[in-house]
């Protein structure tokens, strides 16, 4: 399907998802939500695609922000009934690997969807934060809690309370982020890690992820005890055969997903 605001390329196992509002900074409407929707929907069903990348279109924004006038109009039932939190928990759950390159600002609802993702790339710079508070509201599409847990509940207040905008060094040195890369690169930073992620097995990069969003919501022993789950399944694989195999065989696996 097409995309009004969206704009959506793939190349070899690749999807590359834009957001093409350059003229607001990439800000989010409701509009861009629904199709960021419809695109989660698209990207599941194409076996082709193994990795999803998301950026922003230009050179100064990833996203800046949700769209301030779509906001003041939101009513209570609306923000309660929340499709925007919906949409980024189905993208943090895709069993396929998800990568932000983060080209520009990222702040509020465009740090979420950084957030939503399984890796963020940022171009050096690249600027992210939550600066909700500054408005009278919090962050609402998961930034409460997925920035907690991946940088540390003091690193998240912090964020958070003082609406702090920090720079993409200062985001890699709370984890905010996994890398940091020249202006302009950050696409290609992240086509990079895509191929290293792909050139693995298809089945163990699919059960690593469901296992390790899994885990890090539930006890240890849970945790572990699906891990054990897992590895048990990938046992009963061909790839596995296959991956064993080309390492005693010194080549590169081949890989059929099954």
């Amino acid at each position: 399907m097409g995309f009004k605001n969206l704009i959506l390329e793939k190349e070899e196992g690749i999807a590359v998802a834009t957001v093409n509002r350059p003229e607001v900074r990439n800000a989010l409407n409701r509009e861009t939500w629904q199709e960021i929707n419809s695109l989660i929907d698209q990207v599941e069903k194409d076996e082709e695609i193994q990795v999803l990348i998301f950026t922003g279109a230009g050179d100064k924004a990833f996203v800046a922000g949700a769209d301030v006038a779509s906001l003041k109009e939101r009513t209570m039932l609306e923000t309660f009934v929340n499709e925007n939190q919906a949409t980024l928990n189905r993208l943090a759950n895709m069993e396929k690997v998800t990568i932000a390159a983060i080209n520009g600002y990222a702040l509020g609802g465009g740090c979420e969807l950084a957030l939503a993702c399984d890796l963020r790339v940022a171009a050096e710079n690249a600027r992210l934060g939550q600066p909700e508070l500054n408005l009278g509201i919090l962050p609402g599409a998961g930034g409460t809690q997925r920035l907690a847990r991946l940088v540390g509940i003091g690193n998240a207040k912090e964020l958070i309370l003082t609406g702090e905008i920090i720079d993409a060094a200062e985001a890699y040195r709370i984890g905010l982020v996994n890398k940091v890369v020249p202006a302009g690169e950050a696409v290609r930073a992240a086509k990079e890690m895509a191929q290293k992620i792909m050139a693995k097995g298809p089945l163990a990069v699919r059960f690593a992820k469901a296992v390790i969003n899994w885990g890090s919501n539930v006890s240890l022993e849970s945790g572990l005890i699906m891990e054990r789950l897992a590895q048990t399944i990938l046992f009963g694989t061909e790839d596995r055969l296959e991956g064993l195999t080309a390492f005693l065989e010194k080549r590169r696996p081949v890989y059929k997903g099954r």
